[in-house]
């Protein structure tokens, strides 16, 4: 894991005619296979994560090593990412998209008030879309930010903001969900996942917030973050259902940081994950290796993407 706000109605109900497709004809649906994103250009040595689109799928907002970088679609790729022009200077990460476009809501380490020397640790705040560039950045209100540790926010179609927040240092990471309403936050709801020994984390809403991606943590010696997918039931959700091996891999590594594409039913997260390392090797495979820290494959963490039509036609088909 590492202000005053309006949403048109007619983004809203633009949204909601988003349904989702139809269930396949008959037969299982193949096995969803995670691909790297963009090896090379955003997914590279240093540690991507956190892709946040815009609506027409053409730039890509992206953290690397607590900078915020955005890049642009470039013919059938894309275009080398810069530092966003409201980052750099600070921690920044986790940028999230509104489903519309029209704004960023990230975390950043950035001093509230004037004169201070830094913030708390992790605060969010929110950038507006402003023509062909952006805004500057505001500090969201203390009924969200309500101490140093805000993070991962997820923006949902009217507006309003998931985040997870500990209550206190020794506490786990919970999942929360501030209403927006004329205007404004209303006071954060805990999420009803896991108990108070489990960590969950790293929130992807659904713009109509059928459906969330977060990841989750068991506490013990060994146990690292898995993503899970869980779909909304009446007024509250259904219980979370591991993505599996295919997605989280074979338990050794964190898998987290989820994200929505700009299509809503294709997933991106990060994982350390890399290809493995033969032994015995040749010595041309000891070189290889030893090439390992310029490639997107080092071990640092990197951005893959999955299609989520098998878990969302499933649901579809109770």
């Amino acid at each position: 894991m590492q202000t005053c706000l309006s949403v048109g109605a007619s983004m809203v109900a633009a949204l909601l005619v988003l349904a989702l497709p139809a269930r396949a004809a008959t037969g299982p649906l193949p096995a969803a296979t995670p691909q790297i994103f963009a090896p090379g250009v955003i997914s590279g040595p240093a540690n991507d994560a956190d892709p946040a689109f815009a609506p027409d799928g053409n730039t890509v907002v992206f953290s690397r090593n607590n900078t915020i970088l955005i890049a642009q679609r470039s013919g059938d790729g894309w275009g080398q990412p810069h530092i966003a022009p409201f980052s750099g200077l600070w921690m920044d990460q986790q940028p999230s998209m509104a489903p519309d476009g029209s704004f960023l809501v990230f975390v950043s380490n950035r001093p509230v008030l004037p004169g201070e020397s830094k913030g708390p640790s992790g605060n969010l705040w929110r950038v507006d879309r402003q023509g062909d560039g952006w805004g500057a950045a505001v500090h969201l209100p203390a009924n969200v930010n309500r101490g140093d540790s805000t993070w991962a926010p997820s923006v949902a179609g009217d507006g309003s903001l998931y985040f997870i927040e500990r209550t206190s240092a020794e506490s786990p990471f919970r999942l929360w969900r501030s209403q927006f309403r004329d205007g404004q936050y209303l006071a954060p709801v805990a999420q009803s996942f896991g108990d108070s020994r489990t960590q969950d984390v790293d929130p992807a809403v659904a713009p109509d917030e059928s459906f969330i991606v977060f990841g989750s943590m068991l506490p013990g010696p060994n146990a690292h973050e898995r993503l899970f997918i869980a779909f909304r039931h009446g007024t509250g959700w259904g219980t979370p259902i591991d993505l599996g091996k295919a997605v989280n891999g074979s338990g050794a590594t964190d898998t987290n940081e989820a994200r929505l594409g700009p299509d809503h039913r294709t997933l991106y997260f990060s994982t350390d994950r890399s290809e493995p390392v033969p032994f015995p090797r040749t010595l041309a495979q000891a070189e290889a290796d030893l090439a390992r820290s310029q490639r997107w494959d080092n071990g640092s963490q990197n951005i893959w993407s999955v299609s989520l039509l098998p878990w969302l036609n499933a649901e579809r088909a109770q």
